[in-house]
């Protein structure tokens, strides 16, 4: 439980320092999608990801909305990159 409540802490901290409300962010969905990336592309993908995410989501108004799609469409990529990376067999 230690690290959920110092990932609520983390997150309400970072929130506020950047003046953003907390309430918008699906923490949950983009855990998730950084985990996709992360296991289906490469681990340093996944905090690259995030900020691409970020900017997509800034760029289309920012709202929960954006984050979910832009989150949806990663998330989709990374399923096909998985999926095409295991059907080469490296030859």
């Amino acid at each position: 439980m230690t690290t959920v409540n110092t990932l609520d802490a983390w997150t309400a901290r970072t929130c506020h320092a950047l003046d953003l409300d907390p309430a918008a962010l699906d923490r949950d969905l983009v855990l998730d999608m950084t985990r996709d990336v992360a296991h289906g592309v490469a681990r340093p993908a996944a905090p690259l990801t995030a900020f691409l995410v970020g900017l997509a989501a800034g760029r289309d108004g920012g709202g929960a909305d954006a984050i979910r799609a832009a989150c949806d469409r990663v998330q989709q990529l990374a399923g096909e990159w998985e999926a095409s990376s295991s059907g080469s067999s490296g030859s």
